[in-house]
């Protein structure tokens, strides 16, 4: 409190002004309490009952550290101490610093005008009046910014552990954790569960400045392997998420119940793997359907195909994208053509070789098989 000392050094109370002041303390003191309980709304029921009592000793201590102060007894630290500790109280109770800063104006004004009462009857010379005025106000200054250090510095802990407890539980749900363990993870940060969630990939560094454009309840990880980062929307509207992300490198899950946003993040997660050109997972069922397991599929190719592999390499895949085509377009030989850029006939011969190849091409089971089969176009 460097200010108020060097302002006390210019003013040593004597004793018997210091007497007449420590007598008339706890009076100051509830005058104090009372004027801050009329004038600063925030405060009328915390100071009531027990709080009142604790708060109303506290004021007496700091005016007891401020008469030491000014009677050049002391240097104010414990008081400085006290008043960054009531910063941080002040967050922990839900107060904001402006209501603490408005108590601190009131009472600086009833102090003065309780310790001016007491100071000049009991001999304070007319001249060191102002300097006494000073040293109150300086005094009051220093423990208003003691107290705004203690209430950022609690607000920057507090946001702190609140942004570590959002992170554990986007892993958690990112992991697939029990619905116990991410209930429980959810009240440890303060989040309300959402109906659902829907996972967003993109680049680690696109993370937060896509969030700030997104719902506040989003949870945000930027930190996964590959400078990956994750988005995970609570009940989000689908063509809007997907305009807001327009100008991101971004890959949208499905919406999936909020306890199973480890299904929504897993399929973007392949979706990537499959092309980088996928951004809505919803577009792209068949593609992912078809490469959920890859090793079947390619069994099921090779068996299904079979009969194309006695044929020369070339010959082999103009057959197979006519058999896909023909499937896509159940038969219709003009669209066939047209697909292919081929004329008609060139399909209809094609067809003779194929049906030659697969007797059964209108059995339902092999017309499943081979739609299966061919359903993803050959690269």
């Amino acid at each position: 409190m460097s200010h108020a000392i060097r302002r006390a050094s210019e003013l040593a109370l004597d004793e018997t002004t210091v007497t007449a002041l420590r007598a008339a303390l706890k009076t100051t003191a509830d005058e104090v309490v009372q004027a801050i309980i009329d004038e600063v709304p925030s405060y009328a029921n915390a100071l009531s009952g027990s709080m009142g009592g604790t708060i109303r000793r506290a004021v007496r201590t700091a005016l007891g550290h401020y008469l030491d102060l000014a009677s050049g007894n002391a240097t104010g630290g414990d008081a400085g101490d006290a008043a960054y500790e009531l910063g941080r109280g002040e967050v922990r109770d839900g107060r904001s610093m402006d209501a603490l800063l408005s108590a601190y104006r009131v009472g600086a004004r009833v102090a003065w005008r309780c310790l001016a009462a007491g100071a000049v009857p009991a001999g304070l010379p007319a001249a060191e009046v102002a300097k006494f005025a000073e040293l109150t106000f300086a005094y009051i200054d220093e423990l208003s910014a003691a107290s705004a250090a203690g209430h950022a510095d609690e607000l920057a802990a507090q946001g702190r552990a609140h942004e570590r407890h959002l992170e554990h539980l986007a892993r958690d749900l990112l992991a697939g954790a029990s619905p116990d363990v991410l209930l429980a993870s959810a009240q440890r940060a303060g989040w309300q569960p959402p109906v659902s969630l829907t996972a967003v990939l993109l680049p680690a560094a696109q993370a937060r400045p896509a969030y700030r454009a997104l719902d506040p309840s989003t949870l945000v990880l930027d930190d996964l392997p590959d400078a990956t980062g994750v988005l995970l929307v609570p009940d989000a509207d689908r063509s809007h998420l997907l305009r807001q992300l327009t100008d991101r490198t971004a890959v949208v899950g499905p919406a999936r119940p909020w306890t199973r946003a480890s299904a929504s993040y897993a399929r973007a997660v392949r979706a990537r793997s499959l092309s980088s050109d996928i951004r809505d997972t919803e577009n792209h069922l068949p593609e992912l359907v078809l490469s959920a397991d890859a090793d079947a599929l390619a069994d099921l190719r090779a068996r299904a195909l079979a009969p194309l592999r006695t044929l020369p390499v070339a010959t082999a895949r103009r057959l197979e994208e006519t058999l896909r085509e023909w499937l896509l377009h159940q038969g219709r030989r003009d669209e066939v053509a047209a697909a292919l850029f081929v004329h008609p006939q060139t399909v209809r011969y094609r067809m003779s070789q194929l049906r030659e190849l697969f007797p059964d091409l209108a059995s339902p089971h092999r017309v499943l098989e081979l739609t299966l089969a061919v359903g993803l176009r050959v690269s």
